[in-house]
């Protein structure tokens, strides 16, 4: 029988008006890959931050034992003393570092009083070789991307001695080639190196390919485990723990009601703001009509989120030319306020840097984009503020015990309800989703999808931008194909398949 690894027994773990973790318990067999899934606010990473130490010994009850020993962890260096490594959704990685002096940042090679670079330099190649990662250790990392970018985590938490690795979410940010070389090095360093692994996920196929044994948590409790071999490991299966019942449908039904063309673009034309000679917008030709749910796919790196927010009052970009036509008139939006002025949203796939202000309450994130409605002659109506949050907060059915509660305190379903919320109220025509469910779980994304459905019966036009391509044939009236700055494709819904995408994208590849 394997070695018990690492035993979490009746952790519970309280903030102000919430209970996060009701008395978890979770087993790790060494040399397992463990899945933890639930939905959004099941309290996964905050189980995860207990273990790391990152909530210290004493702010929560029950115990940690590891490789035998209850341990009492004040910090993260006291868990990766012991050989246990988070790497975080958001990764910590410092980009005008090279990769080497990231991998070593707090952990250098060398005295107190002078670095060793030749043995930093040395050992971080061990590492990127063992992780698979042929980059010179002197790159900077702002010049590698972020599949990279997360090898680069991986080999740093090896160069720690780690026996234990943490991953939450370390393939919502990458494409699907390099979302698989991932989990192919996280099975290859469980066969050569004995890792044990510990993987938070929403990409239920990846946990089904990857896992060993799959721990569900709901509403801040254990459910079950469930054992590859043993028991059913289907897609259905674990949805049905994650959510407490059968999800038939993972996206709902629609009929549709298509009127005229709401938006034009013509002729768009965007340029990097840094290299001004690289085209990354060519000659998009794109419309979107009333009540229609306009799909954009492509690989990431095709140019969707640069035309998005090209056309978004010029918010990235260039030397950018060409028409944008609204009801039919021509409009220059030179800025954020013009489109908003414009009827136009745009609902950022960063919506922890760009969408919301994680230190300010969900109250004041959901009226921001449109505080004329809340303001009698400039002045903020605090009751209004108030009753406007609570509504859309029961509307969408956010799940937090105030709108006075911080957004940076809330799940990441929870966020992107308030960031949708925000542009809701500003009461647009049009509105543009970047990546509308990154990160999030079924059941919240289903919650997003009806939200969706509305805004189109309605009469408002959505764009989706998406790289879950399930997502795009299940919610889209029609979809453009977009590759290397150009649109390559297009495709009604209803006769669209992943193939038919992908084989625009592939036969597309390399034309000028």
């Amino acid at each position: 029988m394997a070695k018990i690894l690492l035993e979490m027994k009746n952790i519970t773990k309280t903030f102000p008006g919430v209970k996060a973790l009701d008395n978890v318990n979770l087993q790790v067999e060494e040399g397992e890959i463990h899945a933890l899934v639930g939905e959004n606010g099941a309290g996964k990473s905050t189980l995860m931050n207990v273990l790391s130490g990152i909530y210290p010994y004493g702010s929560y009850e029950g115990d940690i034992v590891y490789d035998g020993n209850i341990c009492k962890f004040n910090d993260i260096k006291d868990s990766e003393s012991r050989g246990i490594v988070i790497i975080h959704q958001e990764l910590a990685l410092i980009p005008y570092m090279t990769i080497a002096e990231n991998m070593f940042l707090g952990n250098e090679r060398g005295t107190k009083l002078k670095i060793n670079w030749n043995e930093t330099s040395d050992l971080a190649r061990k590492y990127l070789d063992i992780v698979g990662l042929n980059e010179s250790t002197q790159t900077l990392i702002k010049d590698i991307g972020v599949g990279k970018q997360q090898l680069v985590e991986i080999a740093k938490a090896l160069s720690k001695n780690a026996r234990l690795l943490i991953l939450d979410e370390p393939t919502s940010s990458l494409n699907e080639k390099d979302s698989d070389a991932l989990l192919e090095l996280l099975l290859k360093l469980k066969k050569e190196q004995n890792l044990t692994s510990i993987i938070i996920s929403h990409k239920l196929n990846e946990i089904s390919y990857v896992a060993d044994k799959i721990t569900v948590i709901r509403d801040g409790s254990t459910i079950e485990t469930l054992t590859k071999g043993v028991d059913d490991f289907s897609e259905s299966r674990i949805i049905k723990g994650m959510v407490g019942r059968e999800l038939s449908d993972r996206f709902p039904k629609r009929e549709p009601h298509i009127g005229e063309i709401m938006m034009e673009v013509k002729n768009w034309n965007v340029y990097h703001p840094l290299y001004r000679e690289r085209k990354i917008v060519n000659n998009v030709n794109i419309n979107v009509r009333k009540g229609e749910v306009l799909g954009i796919s492509g690989l990431m790196g095709a140019g969707r989120t640069e035309l998005a927010m090209s056309i978004f009052g010029k918010s990235y970009g260039e030397n950018i030319s060409g028409q944008l036509i609204i009801n039919g008139k021509e409009v220059h939006l030179n800025s954020v306020q013009d489109a908003i002025k414009h009827k136009l949203a745009y609902v950022t796939e960063d919506r922890k840097g760009n969408g919301l202000i994680l230190s300010n309450p969900i109250k004041i994130n959901t009226t921001m984009a449109n505080l004329d409605a809340v303001s009698n002659r400039s002045v903020i109506d605090k009751d209004k503020e108030y009753s406007v949050a609570v509504d859309y907060k029961n509307k969408l059915k956010t799940k937090a015990p105030t709108v006075e509660q911080n957004v940076g305190n809330l799940s990441g379903g929870n966020q992107q309800k308030v960031l949708l919320a925000k542009w809701m109220f500003a009461d647009p025509d049009i509105l543009i989703l970047d990546e509308p469910t990154r990160g999030i779980d079924v059941g919240a994304k289903y919650e997003i999808y009806c939200i969706i459905n509305q805004l189109v019966a309605e009469g408002k036009s959505v764009i989706m931008i998406s790289s879950e391509l399930p997502e795009i044939l299940g919610m889209c009236d029609r979809i453009y194909i977009m590759n290397e700055g150009r649109i390559v494709g297009e495709l009604d819904g209803k006769e669209a398949t992943q193939e038919k995408i992908m084989t625009n994208i592939l036969q597309s590849s390399g034309k000028s």
